[in-house]
């Protein structure tokens, strides 16, 4: 079934989830989205740069409210994938503070948007635990 990236910024092509940065050439300053320039340096030149899959989450909180059809409760998080600070969500866990922790470990994963009516799924990011056994 084909598919399509929800973002820009994430790449699906090959079957591995992969979010490419926009890295300043001269301060190495990251940036998901369109720059003029670097918030850091001011410099207007950038590089794609890919960023590592796994990351630690270094903080979350647990949404209880959201906009009419998004299912709650739901964790939203900050993953710091080697240096890179990334926003997601953290999937296929137990959203509450037993299943859920800052230092935890997670990858990256997608999960399915939602299907238009030619079958084309928009598919999205977000973070899921990784077991012991796969760190």
């Amino acid at each position: 079934m084909p598919s399509i990236s929800l973002v820009d910024y994430l790449s699906i092509d090959d079957g591995t989830p992969r979010l490419i940065a926009n890295e300043c050439t001269s301060c190495g300053a990251r940036y998901f989205d369109r720059r003029n320039a670097c918030a850091a340096c001011f410099a207007q030149e950038f590089r794609p740069a890919e960023v590592a899959r796994d990351g630690i989450l270094r903080a979350f909180t647990i949404v209880h409210f959201a906009a009419e059809g998004v299912p709650v409760p739901f964790v939203a998080g900050v993953v710091d994938c080697d240096g890179t600070s990334v926003r997601g969500n953290v999937v296929n866990v137990a959203p509450d503070p037993e299943h859920v922790s800052v230092g935890m470990k997670v990858r990256l994963t997608t999960v399915l948007i939602g299907t238009d009516q030619d079958g084309v799924d928009a598919v999205g990011y977000a973070f899921e635990p990784v077991d012991r056994e796969d760190a």
